[in-house]
């Protein structure tokens, strides 16, 4: 079942949820329904949860690539980036949070890359996770948007929304002073 080409299970995992991407683009091209408001959480969840099963294994079958290794967060950056930007119009985020979150991922993107370059790997802070996971709630809570038992959900996703942009903006400091101290920048 293993295979060290391209095309293996979490490659494919990966791929399949930049496809995707699409399907979830014209679901929130307009004011969802209940119902399509809650197909967008499933895929949205499965994206998620994909995520963490193709890069687990990755390195449970010894399958890590330096593809793979660039598709895998590129992948979570175009769903997690592309849905904010979906609930802009909606009135679901607000558009200076969801430009903040952007410049973040594509920042700490560039300065990756640069320090890929002077040989340094810049590794995911345990702020950056929480950031992550912090934002995927954030995203599925403003995804589904209607009341539920009793809770404002749309509520719920705006304060989870703020938390992880809190964890973004400081995890994104995090990664600026990281790369700072270890480079050869001259100033």
């Amino acid at each position: 079942m293993k295979s060290k080409g391209f095309w293996n299970l979490p490659n494919i995992l990966t791929v399949a949820r930049i496809a995707v991407i699409p399907v979830m683009v014209w679901l929130l091209l307009t004011e969802p329904t209940k119902q399509e408001a809650l197909v967008s959480l499933v895929i949205f969840v499965i994206a998620m949860i994909t995520d963490i099963v193709d890069g687990w294994l990755a390195r449970r079958w010894d399958l890590v690539s330096p593809v793979g290794a660039f598709l895998d967060p590129l992948a979570d950056k175009l769903m997690t980036i592309t849905v904010l930007v979906m609930l802009v119009p909606l009135g679901r985020a607000p558009a200076w949070i969801v430009a903040l979150l952007l410049c973040r991922e594509i920042a700490i993107t560039g300065l990756r890359g640069i320090a890929s370059q002077e040989g340094l790997v810049i590794a995911a802070s345990s702020l950056g996770k929480l950031k992550t996971a912090y934002l995927g709630a954030a995203i599925g809570f403003l995804l589904y948007h209607h009341e539920l038992m009793g809770l404002n959900v749309h509520s719920i996703g705006i304060i989870l929304l703020w938390i992880a942009t809190f964890c973004s903006l400081f995890s994104g400091l995090h990664y600026f002073r990281e790369f700072v101290r270890n480079t050869k920048l001259v100033a």
